[in-house]
């Protein structure tokens, strides 16, 4: 009796604030898990899709986009922990497409520190194999940095850590993520372009000009799967975040200690506090949270775990303009369940805006180029492959915010880099991808 007393108005207060904010952010529908340790509160609200009216149900998977990576990153670890192989081993030893860049480890796929460009397109990606794909990018040349020094979030190297448990399975990524990882842990395996007895939900985008919201269509491509091709519903999500708050019997402590541990060097700048191996890290008052964000066609997921308390919050929405509902969300969770959820990273004081440094110029991350200009005044803008120009808002520390030119609101955007020897800014990183000074202006 005082149980549900004491449930009962924590569930109803999430499920009025997820379906008033669902509505607000014209999303179709959404999944809430919020887990304090002790007891679980699961909501979910509106419909699947909007073609055909389909309702969302607590068992609902939705395309996870890079939420996959965690995953995959449990998978491998799994591997290691069974002596299938080491951390530290170059990844070359497994894949002969990691020959010229032989310094690269599984530690760093797994964190983003290999120094690998973040991968083709998807377009790009179904008219190649794997083989091909890594061969493309994993040279040399295109190394943003030494392995090991810095951070650039890279879809290819997860892309590698797919091929890495095929390797060494003997089984595809799918096979082997669904025999050694989902059904142990009670999942119901649910993947891209794959049938599956699951209620499915589609991502839908607004439409601007008339303000409707309709279905998308899903283009990663089948060799990207280890990077994002899992779908979930926020209580599956709610199972991996128990496993990485040290309550399941399936993930010994020794994984769940690597996924936790901030790699030396992984500043992953806008994206979070620190990066362990697959997941992100985030420093909220005085509690460190693990975690990741993911965003498919049409989509915005996302998984927050306090592996100190044990607090698990995960949600799901299956539109892009979902983002928004969950940062909100995660302010309205503080005040209902006194859980401080960081949704996204607190931005630094770093003072006022100063002039920016010697900036202008084009970077390269493999095939994308990020344009920095300037303005006849002075000031920077950003441009990836020739896209519309954003303001730039620069700061002394070498951060910067991304500027909203409509409403003149910055958003942490990423960072310049210094080389050492010369002081010349070489690297720019923005929304975690590291990309390489190719010319000046």
């Amino acid at each position: 009796m005082n149980r549900m007393h004491t449930l009962y108005p924590l569930r109803q207060e999430l499920q009025h604030r997820l379906d008033t904010l669902a509505r607000v952010h014209n999303v179709p529908g959404a999944q809430l898990v919020v887990d304090t340790g002790a007891e679980m509160v699961a909501v979910h609200t509106g419909t699947a899709d909007v073609a055909t009216g389909v309702p969302f149900t607590a068992d609902t998977a939705v395309p996870l986009g890079s939420l996959t990576k965690p995953f995959t990153a449990a998978l491998v670890l799994l591997l290691a922990d069974d002596g299938d192989l080491d951390l530290d081993d170059s990844v070359a030893e497994y894949l002969p497409e990691f020959r010229d860049v032989p310094a690269v480890t599984v530690r760093q796929l797994l964190s983003h520190t290999g120094g690998l460009p973040t991968g083709p397109d998807s377009d790009t990606a179904a008219r190649t194999t794997p083989a091909r794909y890594l061969s493309s990018v994993c040279t040399a040349g295109d190394l943003l940095f030494e392995p090991g020094t810095d951070f650039s979030y890279s879809n290819a190297g997860f892309v590698a850590a797919g091929r890495l448990v095929e390797a060494v399975t003997g089984m595809p990524w799918y096979e082997a993520m669904e025999a050694l990882f989902l059904e142990p842990m009670g999942i119901t395996p649910a993947f891209l372009g794959m049938t599956t007895a699951r209620p499915v939900a589609a991502g839908h985008g607004l439409n601007i000009a008339t303000g409707r919201t309709r279905p998308v269509r899903q283009n990663l491509a089948p060799l990207e799967a280890p990077a994002g091709a899992l779908l979930a519903s926020a209580i599956d999500l709610g199972v991996l975040g128990r496993a990485l708050a040290g309550q399941s019997v399936f993930l010994p402590p020794a994984i769940v200690k690597h996924m936790h541990h901030a790699e030396p060097c992984a500043d992953p700048g806008a994206l979070a506090d620190g990066w362990g191996l697959g997941v992100a890290l985030f420093q909220q008052d005085d509690r460190s949270w693990c975690g990741h964000d993911g965003n498919a066609q049409g989509t915005s997921c996302h998984l927050r775990v306090d592996p100190d308390s044990g607090v698990v919050v995960a949600f799901t929405g299956n539109a892009g303009t979902a983002t928004a509902l969950w940062r909100e969300l995660a302010e309205d969770i503080a005040h209902i369940a006194g859980v401080p959820v960081p949704a996204a990273i607190t931005p630094s004081n770093a003072g006022d805006p100063v002039a920016p440094p010697d900036c202008a110029g084009t970077y390269a991350n493999g095939g994308i180029r990020y344009r920095i200009a300037l303005e006849p005044g002075g000031a920077p803008t950003l441009s990836v492959d020739g896209d519309q120009p954003l303001p730039l808002r620069c700061y002394s520390d070498l951060s910067c915010d991304l500027v909203d030119p409509a409403t003149g609101r910055g958003e942490p955007g990423g960072r310049f880099h210094r080389d050492p020897h010369t002081g010349v800014i070489d690297r720019v990183q923005i929304s975690g991808r590291t990309a390489r000074r190719a010319s000046f202006a």
